[in-house]
């Protein structure tokens, strides 16, 4: 399979269906127009990566904060130790980052979703992030921190893309994420799309919630509030005691049937699975085949759910982190997996991981 052309042709995809959303608006619709353009750009230079044997991808995920103002149950980054209540020591400053986004900036990536932690603990990194218009940046946050600031970032800077974390009903985000963050979140979504400003939910996906989340009226009634993205993420159990939470082959196939279902039906809405979708593209997309994951201290790792790292951006390149003999081996163990028959790759074969 040609990773590079299908990844390219999903990203086209997705161009048009934001630029569907786009068109109510004469800000969003400037945007859209000259950014449209410059998704074929990037695509040309990774290609002439590819012709002197680096392989760009599209993506990169980075977690620029360490620190969060919440405690959800069965996050993935306090049980790996990658959050806590304390920014840590070795965190990078804003020099560190400037330089990986002029490093993406010429590599042609098109993508970086910033994560944490709580992102908005950091606003000089998405400060830094409005400067490099070539660049979508989606921001994936709890939501409770953004103020009226945010939002005027937010609406001058529609590189930046602010992904909110639900996990369906109102009860179910309380219990959760803690009491009242489904009513805060309300008024955020009610003040994007005051301002027309294209905004996202990224929903984890359990045994519990897998009906709801993807039925027709729950989707419509996100696009109603002028939600234009869903990132449906299955959970993976990094913490003991959550196993009951795993999406079992009929919530598998559940989910992959109502996703398909929805984007057909949802023309106007970009409709995304991890790691579902990967099932098209011939497998696991980490290590660099698809992205790979900037930890907050620098360390470059496969995939937020494979926490290994040889290399550290605030000594290594990324062509060195994509050209690295980890990197290697950990897509050779995405390749001997084969196509992604539900959960995480990586996570599934954590021990060989851990083993390189």
């Amino acid at each position: 399979m040609d990773i590079s052309l299908f990844m390219n042709t999903g990203i086209l995809s997705i161009a048009r269906t934001a630029a569907k959303f786009y068109l109510t608006d004469k800000k969003n619709r400037r945007f859209i127009t000259d950014f449209t353009p410059q998704l074929t750009k990037n695509a040309k230079i990774r290609a002439e990566h590819e012709n002197k044997g680096i392989h760009v991808p599209p993506f990169l995920i980075a977690s620029i904060a360490s620190r969060c103002n919440l405690h959800c149950a069965g996050c993935y980054a306090r049980a790996e130790g990658a959050c806590s209540d304390h920014e840590q020591l070795s965190e990078m400053n804003t020099h560190h980052w400037e330089n990986i986004f002029n490093q993406a900036n010429n590599l042609g990536i098109s993508f970086i979703l910033l994560a944490g932690g709580e992102p908005m603990l950091r606003k000089d990194i998405l400060t830094l992030a409005s400067n490099y218009p070539d660049i979508i940046f989606p921001v994936f946050t709890n939501g409770t921190l953004i103020d009226e600031q945010y939002i005027e970032l937010f609406h001058k800077s529609r590189n930046l893309i602010p992904v909110l974390s639900i996990e369906g009903t109102t009860a179910d985000t309380d219990l959760r994420r803690g009491a009242g963050i489904a009513e805060k979140l309300c008024q955020v979504m009610s003040a994007l799309k005051k301002h027309h400003i294209l905004y996202g939910t990224s929903i984890t996906v359990t045994h519990n919630n897998v009906e709801f989340v993807t039925s027709r009226q729950f989707v419509d009634d996100l696009q109603n509030q002028g939600c234009g993205i869903i990132f449906y993420v299955e959970f993976v159990p990094v913490e003991k005691g959550t196993e009951s939470l795993i999406l079992s082959d009929t919530d598998l196939e559940l989910l992959n049937t109502s996703v398909n279902a929805l984007k057909s039906d949802c023309q106007k809405m970009i409709i995304l699975s991890f790691p579902g979708d990967e099932a098209s593209m011939g497998g696991c997309l980490a290590a660099g085949r698809g992205f790979f994951h900037i930890n907050p201290t620098g360390g470059a790792e496969p995939c937020p759910f494979s926490p290994y790292s040889k290399l550290n951006l605030t000594q290594s390149s990324l062509v060195e982190v994509l050209q690295s003999d980890f990197f290697e081996k950990v897509r050779a163990i995405e390749e001997k997996a084969g196509i992604h028959q539900g959960g995480c790759t990586l996570f599934a074969n954590r021990q060989e991981v851990e083993s390189i």
